[in-house]
Formats: C-alpha cells, structure tokens, sequence
C-alpha cells in the first residue's frame, strides 16, 4: 500500500471517535426511557419553571450520592436536545424541549407508550441476532430467535406486549390530530371513510371529531374490534383486508403497508381500488406512511426512515420504501395516479387516485 493510502492520525482518531460513538448510540434510548421511568420530564413540566439540579434532584428523592448520575443524564440528554439550560435567577437550570415535551404525560402529544414499547428488553435483544437471521432461511428474526412467525404472532401471545403496542399506536394516533389541520382538504367531500388496520379506532375518532359529517367504519381482525364501542359516526368492523373491504368513498392506510412485503401490498390495494371503484365519483386511498428520500431529507429524518426499514425487514419480511418503490406497487394494483405530501414528519401523507 503506497504511504498516500494511508490516512492521517487525525483521520484515524476521528474514525474512532465516529466508530464509538455509533457503538455506544444504544445508550441514547436507554437515557431516554431512564428519564422517562425517573419522571423527569413531569417533574420540570410540574415545576412550572425551570428546575435547577438541586430542586431536580430533591423532587426524584434519590440518594444524594446518586446526584452525579443525574447530572450526567442532563448532560446526556441537553446534548442531545431533549433539555435545555436556562439562567434562572443567576443559576443554571433545565427547561423542557419540543423532544421531551413529547415525553410529558397525560397531554395529546405524549408518547412515553412508545418508548416503552421500543426499549422493551425482549425486542431489543433481537437485534444482538440479526447476523444469525441474514445468514439463515427464516423470514423474521422473531422465528430465528423465538419460533414466532412475525411480530403480530408474537404480541397476539403475549398479552403485556400486545397492550405495549396498541398504547404505542394510540399515543402515535393522537399526534396526528396535530396535522389534520393541515390536511383538511383530503377530507373535503367524503361521506365515508374506512379505517383498514385501523385498530382500536384512535385514528378514526379524531378524524370523526374533525369531521362529524363523516361516516367512518375501522376495519380489523375481529379479536381486535370485538365489543369495542362506536358512536353516531364511527363503527367497527371484523374483517380481513386480504379478503374484502367494503364499499366506501375513501380508504385510510395508516402505518399498514410498510408491514408487508411487495407482493401482498398489491393485494391490499387491488381490494382497496374494488371497495372506492364501486363509488360512482371515483373514490381514493389515503395513505400514511414512510417514503425515503435520502436526496432532500436531513440526515436524522433519514436515520429515522432507515432504522425503520430494518426493523420492518427484521419483523416483517417488509421494508420501507421510497418513491420509485411506492409507484412500482401502485402500478401493479391498478393505480396510475397519486401525490405525495411530506407532511407528517418521517411519514408522509399519500393520496392515490382511482
């Protein structure tokens, strides 16, 4: 090797101080959900102000030789933007962020539920198998390392892990009423609506609310929507999206396709176009989900996107999946016409024509 291939010390230490930080990164959602156990969050939101580390450290009612420790996760997390330091009163103190006004509980935006279900110690553990998965002929890492088909087989046999994900999918749904607002004209006309995969119907209420005038009915497999409560607007019904959807004006896809493979997406949505083709004004699909973008997107909305094609791939067998990706399945469900709206943060808002 000539002495120009070579790199530098200071390139060297640099590539070190890269690797460690990529092999230490587990520690970011493990800080996290420390905060989120500790309460910290509540604690400063509670204060009404900003808290010094004294008055922190006072309300967690630790031992005060475990006051380093917290300061080391404030240090931690206002690195990582999920504090801030303020001057209070000529003292330093932490004040929330956007991120950990997200961690608050009790408010419409709160998503401390997904935090629990993603630093969850089972499903985090997989991932010290994925090699173990590529290199072998099971689909999931669920079958390599449990025996579990996917992850829907999974949860639907342990009752506190399914609990975890429909808390996690229901706090996920609350923060969409923030966008609604700014979509408003997706709705505009519908007199009904289908929620397929909707669930327990988060989803489906707030757009209700949004919009009395319409008629939403949340499709799912029957143990899901089994004696769950409707209301003058919203119904449920047990069913398979493989199967049949019933007729509607629209159809709403939220998170759903990017838990399958190429193949099956195409027979949601030749199911799907038969329920909106059956509507004489022509009907749409409205779908909410991932689209990769590595060439416009940040680099942290395209980590986000990333980190989820592998825990999709890893659970699923699916993927996430970017413009080029998405026409393909449209095309071969029928469809020649759609707009994309990057409108909810890592996911984008998609509208498919009949």
């Amino acid at each position: 090797m000539g002495s120009e291939n070579v790199p530098k010390s200071s390139e060297l230490f640099q590539a070190q101080a890269h690797l460690y930080d990529h092999i230490l990164s587990f520690l970011k959602p493990m800080s996290i959900k420390w905060a989120v156990e500790l309460n910290i969050p509540d604690i400063i939101h509670n204060h009404g102000r900003p808290i010094t580390l004294p008055q922190l450290v006072s309300a967690l009612q630790i031992p005060e030789q475990k006051t380093a420790c917290v300061r080391s996760l404030m240090r931690l997390l206002t690195h990582n933007k999920f504090f801030i330091i303020v001057i209070a009163d000529e003292k330093e103190a932490y004040d929330l962020s956007p991120a950990s006004e997200l961690l608050v509980k009790g408010t419409d935006h709160c998503l401390t539920s997904m935090v629990r279900l993603l630093t969850n110690p089972t499903l985090v553990d997989l991932y010290n198998h994925l090699s173990k998965w590529t290199s072998g002929e099971k689909l999931t890492i669920y079958d390599t390392t449990l025996g579990k088909d996917d992850y829907w087989s999974f949860i639907h046999q342990n009752p506190l892990h399914l609990k975890y994900f429909n808390d996690a999918m229901e706090s996920d749904s609350r923060v969409v009423r923030l966008a609604l607002r700014d979509c408003k004209s997706v709705f505009d006309g519908l007199v009904s609506l289908v929620d397929v995969g909707g669930g327990t119907g988060n989803t489906a209420k707030i757009i209700c609310e949004t919009f009395p005038m319409l008629k939403c009915i949340v499709l799912d497999l029957p143990q899901v929507v089994a004696d769950l409560p409707g209301n003058g607007n919203l119904s449920f019904m047990g069913g398979n999206m493989f199967h049949s959807i019933p007729q509607t004006d629209a159809i709403l896809l939220k998170w759903i396709l990017h838990d399958w493979n190429d193949e099956d997406c195409v027979k949601i949505l030749k199911n799907c176009k038969e329920a909106v083709s059956r509507n004489e004004k022509g009907g749409k699909i409205i779908i909410i989900d991932i689209v990769i973008n590595e060439k416009q997107d940040e680099h942290e909305m395209t980590e986000v996107k990333l980190f989820f094609d592998i825990v999709m791939m890893a659970s699923f067998n699916a993927k996430e999946r970017d413009e080029e990706n998405w026409k393909k399945i449209f095309s071969e469900a029928g469809f020649t016409r759609y707009k994309i709206f990057p409108i909810f943060g890592f996911r984008s808002l998609i509208e498919l024509y009949v």
